[in-house]
């Protein structure tokens, strides 16, 4: 243990230091490599990550194999190294890629929750384009989301909105028709493709099946899942399904500043094209007190789209930026929403009149780029404004009024000329912005009123002439020569009414993420308005769907043993038995008859003492055993000698089942029996096991199939009668539903779990056809029970039916149907009834929990009234939590319980050690998601006694 945790800290070391220290890191390559075949998971592991992290070209084939050897090895948390060090790799090596994309295809199908995640971030690392491995396991990917630890999440469903913007067809359609429980593409043939524009839209079920299964992933508390799941809704749902994802987007609303910026920022894109999506939360974007500036003004611009009417009280803000950016906001309101143009422009007007410069020149700037719209109908504004002129010190400010009493001045012939004459006196003094618009408007005023401006226009080009900014300078001269006519100017002079009395284009008044929607949501690009490195486009949904069979994937059924095949099996072991015994008992007549001969003829001339010697000879013989390699050898030549006996056996069977069988019969025989192979009783057990391997070769891959000594199925100790609504009477319209587990082994597969369903029916009329609909598609394998074809009323019926919840508390969704409707129900497994329980000796147990340590154990410490516990009561709440069988125990106060999950096997083991006042939970298993919540429901059970 103490070697163990000093390797850990070697490691942690070198990880921080080995780019560093190169030469170091190198010296201890040898020891990474044998450390990869450490017996615990955690130091493979590690050696692997600082392997991986020693930036030196010249051991990257090195690294190539070991990633390689990690790839399959059986821990899932090193086989979850190994998917990070390929990105480690590939930026170290990009000519590596080929290889490495082989490693993510076996990785990508990986039935690990904990390996998921981790491939899919090397898949979009090394090879994002590579679509077509994601097929095969897209829908494996669906399933196990919910499972998935956060991070994992988050890439996943970033990865799969690519992947489905590629595969389905928009769902944006005025003609689409969403049915949840569809598995029948709607086109049949390439003639029907052509024409579908004049076919509804029906939506694909494995679209579906990424909407429903990413849904409830709403309810994170991890912020960057909620936020991933709402940009995977926004780009790919239906638009009228996008309401579902408003809710939580506001409930990030209450986190850190950090988040809210992300969110706002998200929620302002949105609101732009659905502007009544957050209408109904309103409330959650009023600008507090203690809002940073920047969520003050990210607030502000989505409630720019929302109302108008609260923006005004923000201008009173003693934020200045804050205060600025309302006014801005007002300003887009009253360009794009045309109803509320008069209302904005005279709040802006009123704000001309405020203390603050900072608000009165940005309402000025706000105001000009309004009164483009509409200058003849606001001449009375331009007046006011040119009132409040002298008051007014922010340049920017000054220059916008200006520029609209040099555009508009036929609109204000009378006012015009004297601002003119008044800034004729302070033309030195000004800021260059504002001289800029001096001249402008002289040379307009020139050119409309030359009667009254000729004179103050050539004092200000005069002024401007030796201004000492070279802009000004520039801009009199050109000025001089475009508006005054002499010998030396050309025939532009003829257009100068033209060239600055033009109309010009009013502004459009446009928000920041106005074209922040051509970014997907949720990523760098969008947050920064640019486009990052490494960011990937969402593509156009295609016109035409792709092939869907492409995600079909191929399940490997187990060869079922035909009953000709089975009556073969026992005619031909009947036959074979019978000579069998035949032979030997004529091979033992014959050598009893030699030996009694034989000893006859030698007993006259052999002395007692040396038949006593043979005899302890023989026994000493019978007591020799042969070595295990040669018996192993030598048991499988006997098995297949035995096997090609049987030529009808051999003729009828398939070579693959044959060899399953030889492997079967061998492994079975090493581990069961002890007896000597040359003893004929050892050949008739041998001939006497022949069908039953056979029938396991054709029920069981050989490879995989795990022999147990020790561990042998039980039945239930505790069977709860509670049983769960599927289906209320309102909602059934007289037909109501309950379910119950019933923790035995299920009768359709070894997978599945076993469910008793009750129907009743509370109408005076009598149902027909109840039944499972064969569209219900939601990732799990389900039997459905036989229809019911007539439910009398007020009577009830119980069925049982099965589901493989692949090892996985979501939901199993289904219809459940009568003649005349149709009922979407789930069924929501908790995760004690996944599990089927198992017997095994304390010792046994003892030994598999020792390999199921580090990241495959889960504890928690609770605290226990002493009075409270006794071993029937920690035995009653454990077993009624989750169905485990219980396991004897020599030692006082600690109780175990074993358990394997139903659909892949894999061990549970719960121990419960009681130590005054406190106890200890402990749980290893390989499913460390399982693990987990096991671990919180026995926790509670135990807690609560």
């Amino acid at each position: 243990m103490i070697d163990s945790e000093l390797k850990k800290l070697v490691y942690v070391y070198l990880v921080r230091y080995a780019e560093e220290q190169q030469d170091l890191a190198l010296l201890s390559i040898s020891t990474f490599q044998r450390a990869l075949k450490d017996p615990n998971q955690l130091i493979r592991a590690s050696a692997l990550r600082v392997l991986s992290s020693i930036r030196v070209p010249i051991i990257v084939p090195i690294m190539m194999l070991a990633i390689k050897e990690a790839a399959t090895d059986l821990s899932p948390y090193v086989r979850k190294t190994a998917a990070h060090a390929i990105q480690k790799l590939y930026s170290l090596d990009p000519d590596q890629k080929e290889h490495l994309i082989e490693v993510i295809e076996k990785l990508l199908k990986d039935k690990s929750t904990l390996v998921a995640g981790s491939v899919v971030m090397a898949f979009e690392e090394v090879c994002p384009d590579r679509i077509d491995l994601i097929h095969k396991n897209y829908r494996k990917l669906c399933n196990l989301l919910v499972d998935v630890e956060e991070w994992g999440q988050v890439v996943i469903i970033h990865m799969l909105t690519r992947y489905a913007r590629t595969q389905f067809v928009s769902p944006w359609r005025e003609d689409a028709v969403f049915d949840e429980n569809s598995e029948k593409a709607f086109y049949d043939s390439e003639e029907e493709r052509r024409v579908d524009q004049s076919k509804p839209y029906i939506m694909d079920p494995d679209h579906r099946l990424l909407l429903r299964n990413t849904k409830p992933l709403l309810q994170s508390r991890n912020t960057a899942v909620v936020m991933a799941v709402s940009q995977l809704y926004w780009h790919l749902a239906p638009k009228h399904e996008l309401s579902i994802i408003t809710k939580s987007l506001v409930r990030l609303l209450r986190s850190h500043r950090e988040v809210q910026y992300i969110v706002l920022q998200n929620i302002a894109t949105m609101s732009i094209q659905r502007k009544g999506m957050f209408e109904p939360f309103m409330k959650s974007f009023y600008v507090r007190s203690t809002d940073a500036t920047h969520i003050k003004t990210l607030k502000v611009k989505t409630l720019s789209y929302l109302h108008v009417s609260f923006l005004l009280t923000y201008v009173k803000s003693q934020d200045k930026a804050f205060a600025a950016a309302t006014i801005q906001a007002i300003g887009c309101c009253a360009t794009n929403i045309s109803e509320v143009t008069d209302t904005c422009l005279n709040g802006l007007v009123l704000l001309l009149s405020n203390r603050d410069e900072t608000v009165v020149a940005e309402s000025v700037v706000v105001i000009k780029k309004l009164l483009q719209t509409q200058p003849s109908q606001h001449s009375d504004i331009i007046k006011h404004m040119a009132k409040l002129f002298d008051n007014i010190t922010v340049p920017m400010a000054r220059a916008s009024i200006l520029w609209l009493m040099g555009e508009y001045c036929e609109h204000v012939p009378k006012i015009a000329p004297d601002v003119l004459r008044k800034m004729a006196k302070t033309f030195t003094d000004e800021e260059d912005i504002v001289k800029l618009q001096i001249v402008n408007l002289a040379a307009k005023l020139y050119l409309t009123n030359s009667k009254q401006t000729k004179l103050l226009t050539q004092y200000i080009l005069n002024l401007g002439k030796y201004d000492q900014n070279y802009d000004i300078r520039d801009r009199t001269r050109f000025i001089r020569q475009l508006i005054v006519p002499n010998e030396k100017s050309g025939a532009l002079s003829k257009y100068a009414r033209r060239i600055l009395m033009a109309p010009k284009p009013a502004p459009v008044l446009q928000s920041a993420f106005k074209d922040r929607d051509r970014f997907q949501l949720g990523t760098l690009s969008h947050t920064l308005n640019s486009q990052a490195s490494g960011y990937l486009e969402l593509s156009d949904w295609p016109a035409v769907a792709p092939d869907q069979s492409v995600r079909n994937v191929e399940v490997v059924e187990p060869v079922r043993l035909p009953c000709i095949y089975l009556r073969l099996v026992l005619n031909c072991f009947c036959v074979h038995v019978e000579s069998v015994s035949e032979s030997e008992s004529k091979e033992n007549s014959d050598d009893s008859n030699k030996s009694s001969s034989s000893q006859s003829e030698k007993s006259s001339s052999e002395s007692d003492s040396e038949k006593k010697k043979k005899t302890l000879k023989n026994k000493k013989l019978q007591q020799q055993k042969p070595d295990s390699k040669d018996r192993q050898k030598r048991i499988r030549s006997t098995c297949l000698r035995i096997m090609q006996h049987n030529y009808s056996l051999n003729y009828y069977l398939p070579p693959q089942i044959i060899q399953k069988t030889l492997n079967i019969m061998t492994k079975y025989i090493l581990i069961h029996i002890v007896l000597s192979i040359s003893t004929p009783f050892f050949v008739n057990c041998m001939c006497s096991l022949l069908h039953l391997c056979v029938f396991l070769a054709c029920q069981f891959d050989a490879v995989s199939w795990p022999v147990h000594v020790s561990l042998q199925a039980s039945s239930p100790v505790f069977v709860p009668e509670t049983s769960h609504e599927l289906l209320h009477r309102m909602t059934g319209k007289g037909l109501s539903a309950q379910y119950r587990f019933t923790r035995q082994p299920c009768i359709y597969g070894n997978s599945m779990v076993s469910l008793q369903l009750t129907l009743s029916n509370s109408t005076d009329q009598a149902l027909e056809n109840i039944h499972i609909s064969e569209k219900s598609s939601t990732g799990q394998n389900i039997h459905r029970f036989n229809a019911i074809e007539r439910l009398e009323p007020q009577a009830s019926v119980t069925v049982s039916m099965g589901v493989d919840f692949n090892d996985s508390t979501q939901a199993a969704n289904f219809q459940l149907c009568t003649k005349e409707d149709e009922f979407s129900v789930s069924i929501q497994p908790a995760v004690g009834e996944l599990l089927l329980p198992i017997t095994m000796s304390e010792a046994d147990f003892t030994k598999e929990q020792g390999k199921l340590v580090g990241m495959n154990e889960s504890s928690a410490t609770i605290t226990m009234m002493p009075e409270n516990v006794s071993s029937q009561s920690v035995n009653r709440k454990v077993v009624s939590v989750a169905n485990l069988g219980v396991i004897p125990s020599g030692q006082e106060n600690i109780y175990r319980f074993a358990g394997k999950t139903v659909s892949s096997g894999s061990l549970v083991l719960v121990s419960v050690a009681l130590k005054d006042p406190d106890a200890v939970i402990t749980i290893n298993t390989e499913k460390t998601v399982m693990g987990s919540m096991l671990l919180r429901q026995v926790k509670t059970a135990v807690q609560g006694m």
